[in-house]
């Protein structure tokens, strides 16, 4: 037993239950890229080659900066993720395509350094980098709230915005109770002013249902979001035909992006299947609140920042019992 040595290896585990996947976050990362690239792809069509040099400039500063974090704190980078390329595209995707290329890298930075990397990184930030991003850059209301029509003829120059033609949302009628004088067909194509990448309804769904096939998202946030804004926009349709204020409430704005590839974040979502539907409800009612009374015409993305904040709360919902755990005794008559 003298002679005999003694190895000490230094191991971290996480904790149980260990799970074998061939999952990892890069490709989880892959498929959500490509489940973006249709309503990038409309977007190009839609609003001319600057809705594409928008999103390549947020996705090359975004990586620009966790990478340049993590050599100044002398970290592992960890880029090759690709969780910063998914947060450029999506911060890209919430903003007009006729935002400056400065404004759009300040909310990269933002996202990247101030929500994400002063908090440890991918999966410990609070909220969602983009939206957060999003919300930063309304420090500049008018170019976060200046739209254009579709079609190259009136789409924004690559170098100046000068000559873009203007022209206002449907969600803007719809925020003084009015229909929009667009037709639901062209709010399911995207054929809409709007943010760079949620016009297209879709598209957009055209990725959710390949998000699907791959069981990279479960569908229970989505459909509890989207639900609930179609129930209370059908029981509340003030004063318009219910069947048309509710398909105008669903596809208008920013709903399918948010409910699809913003709510359904891996680090901001409950874990719990119970806590993921009180969530969803949770988004689906704070976006009508905001939509109905708010002084901004879109409720999507702060209902979801709101709701990142009460995740640690919905995952003590459905939490199951520990296995082993003893069954609480009934109190004593």
């Amino acid at each position: 037993m003298a002679n005999q040595m003694k190895y000490y290896y230094e191991l971290t585990i996480s904790s149980s239950p260990h799970i074998h996947s061939k999952a990892t976050t890069q490709t989880i990362m892959r498929d959500v890229l490509i489940a973006l690239v249709p309503a990038l792809a409309g977007s190009v069509y839609f609003f001319g080659p600057r809705a594409l040099i928008v999103t390549l400039i947020s996705v090359a500063a975004c990586v620009l900066f966790e990478w340049a974090w993590c050599k100044l704190m002398k970290q592992h980078c960890k880029v090759y993720d690709m969780s910063a390329m998914v947060t450029g595209v999506m911060l890209s995707f919430v903003c007009p395509p006729t935002i400056p290329y400065w404004m759009i890298i300040i909310g990269d930075f933002f996202a990247i350094i101030v929500v994400k990397m002063l908090f440890g990184g991918i999966g410990r930030n609070v909220v969602n980098p983009a939206l957060a991003g999003r919300a930063f850059l309304f420090s500049w209301p008018v170019a976060m709230s200046t739209w254009v029509k579709v079609g190259w003829e009136n789409a924004p120059g690559i170098f100046s915005t000068a000559d873009a033609v203007t022209s206002a949302t449907p969600l803007a009628a719809m925020h003084q109770g009015q229909l929009p004088a667009d037709s639901l067909m062209d709010m399911l194509l995207g054929n809409i002013g709007g943010c760079i990448g949620e016009t297209s309804a879709l598209l957009l769904l055209v990725g959710f249902v390949y998000l699907l096939i791959r069981k990279v998202i479960s569908p229970r946030i989505p459909l509890a979001y989207i639900g609930t804004v179609a129930v209370l926009a059908f029981l509340f349709p003030l004063g318009n035909d219910r069947l048309l204020w509710t398909g105008y409430q669903l596809l208008g704005g920013g709903l399918m992006l948010g409910a699809i590839f913003m709510a359904t974040d891996y680090v901001t979502s409950p874990v719990t299947k119970l806590g993921q539907i009180v969530y969803g409800i949770g988004c689906g009612v704070l976006t009508i609140m905001i939509r109905y009374f708010g002084g901004y015409n879109e409720g999507v993305s702060y209902a979801i920042l709101v709701m990142n904040c009460c995740v640690v709360l919905l995952d003590r919902i459905g939490r199951p019992t520990k296995f082993g755990a003893p069954k609480k005794e009934g109190k004593k008559a």
